[in-house]
């Protein structure tokens, strides 16, 4: 049972700030293009993002076709023949927000830090495109990259998957089909990078109570994305719902990839992110998590403009670069 924390530390005062400064909020009444409208406003200066080689492309996989898709290559080293490692990343925004722009920055320092091919994936969102949609054009990315990884000059043997909040779900869901579908040519994952992952979708634990009016992600927010991504979906049980909604919800958690999960001590999802690494760790499966003291919900997105955010996306981007540079 994870209890809540009684004492704790405020929210970085930095941080803080920020927030205050330029509040995100919304709710279902306001409408889904009205939160999309103000994520896009949390824009980084251009001219503190790494410059990489960048490419746009359309890809797909089986049925699922015509998946934008931002492909960023990390600098050359010229001395080392290998090919890099591959990360196919799938932003955050509750499933409904979200795409290749709003996430950009953490998309490079994703290629940056782990010093890896990046592939970003730009999944249908919801309303217009409710579950399963995003879960299916996910997954045909992941067996694209799989399939064209020599072309994109990467490893086939070392792919890992990332993401953000809903991208860590997505992230996560897609560790459970490659594992599960290894005989049809599901990629063998080396690594699940987890920030702030919606993954148990128990809403009965003690952070979402304790953190209800949180920053950036509180209770008004999350019944909004419930709504638009569920729209048909009964989740008063959250343990009967399916594994690529729940992903902790699989009745067997072994062979799956190590993970890193990164969870924030001022957000509803914290023990979300922490029940899903102690039921990994059960199976057996290596699962580190780095909860952060007082930092809020999407700190990843802020790692540019906030040194407490940095220091600890830092520390979930050192261990994808251990996990794929053994």
């Amino acid at each position: 049972m994870i209890e809540p924390t009684i004492a704790r530390p405020g929210i970085d005062p930095t941080f803080k700030a920020l927030l205050d400064t330029f509040p995100i909020t919304f709710n279902a009444a306001d409408g889904v293009e009205v939160a999309r409208s103000r994520l896009r406003l949390l824009k980084v200066p251009p001219e503190l993002l790494p410059e990489l080689r960048i490419e746009d492309r359309t890809v797909g996989y089986g049925e699922v076709s015509d998946i934008p898709v931002r492909i960023y290559w990390p600098p050359s080293d010229d001395e080392v023949d290998e090919a890099p490692p591959i990360v196919v990343f799938y932003h955050g925004g509750g499933f409904c927000l979200g795409d290749l722009e709003t996430h950009d920055p953490v998309a490079r320092s994703h290629a940056l830090g782990a010093e890896a091919i990046v592939v970003s994936v730009d999944y249908r969102l919801a309303p217009e495109h409710p579950y399963p949609a995003g879960v299916n054009d996910c997954w045909a990315a992941l067996r694209w990259v799989a399939e064209n990884a020599a072309e994109l000059g990467g490893d086939p043997n070392r792919i890992a998957v990332a993401g953000d909040s809903a991208g860590g779900n997505l992230a996560a869901v897609m560790a459970h089909l490659a594992r599960d579908n290894a005989d049809q040519g599901g990629p063998a994952l080396t690594f699940q990078l987890l920030w702030y992952p919606v993954v148990t979708a128990d809403l009965s634990l003690p952070s979402f109570t304790e953190n209800a009016f949180a920053p950036i992600l509180d209770r008004d927010v999350i019944d909004a994305f419930l709504l638009w991504y569920l729209p048909d979906t009964d989740i008063t049980d959250p343990t009967a719902l399916p594994v690529t909604l729940a992903p902790a919800n699989a009745a067997d958690l072994s062979g799956l990839p190590p993970a890193y999960i990164g969870t924030a001590e001022h957000d509803p999802l914290r023990d979300d992110g922490a029940r899903y690494a102690e039921l990994l760790n059960l199976a057996g499966v290596p699962a580190e998590l780095s909860n952060e003291p007082t930092l809020v919900h999407g700190y990843a997105n802020f790692a540019l403009v906030i040194p407490a955010a940095a220091e600890a996306t830092s520390r979930g981007i050192a261990a994808l670069r251990k996990a794929l540079h053994p």
